[in-house]
């Protein structure tokens, strides 16, 4: 069974920076693309930035393309998302997903179908 358990969440200002992690455990961590979705309120979940199995190939939504950053270390089994220049509007509980297919040619999927494994989500919140 795969385990996802996101961290780093909390409150900020407006222009301000969080990272947030994601650890897996349970199989191949390296073998899987990964990817980050948030869900504000009263909205669908969303994608927001994934990364290849082999961390040559990241993806982002165009609302925050130039401010976050994703990126993965295989050896500590761990997916990060950086995020810089933090709005209100990116205020929302953020999850890490594990893709289901191994070793997945081309960019990360943007569709929650493909990824299996989910974690509990943590909180982000930017405060105007």
């Amino acid at each position: 069974q795969v385990q996802l358990v996101e961290s780093g969440g909390g409150l900020v200002q407006a222009g301000g920076s969080l990272r947030l992690s994601c650890a897996a455990s349970g199989r191949t961590f390296s073998s899987y693309a990964m990817a980050w979705f948030r869900q504000a309120p009263g909205k669908e979940r969303e994608f927001v930035a994934g990364i290849s199995w082999s961390g040559d190939s990241t993806y982002y939504a165009d609302s925050v393309k130039g401010r976050f950053t994703v990126s993965r270390d295989n050896a500590k089994n761990t997916v990060y998302l950086q995020m810089n220049s933090l709005k209100p509007e990116d205020t929302a509980v953020y999850y890490c997903a594990a893709d289901r297919l191994a070793k997945r040619v081309g960019v990360p999927s943007l569709l929650r179908s493909s990824y299996t494994y989910w974690g509990q989500g943590t909180q982000v919140t930017v405060s105007s």
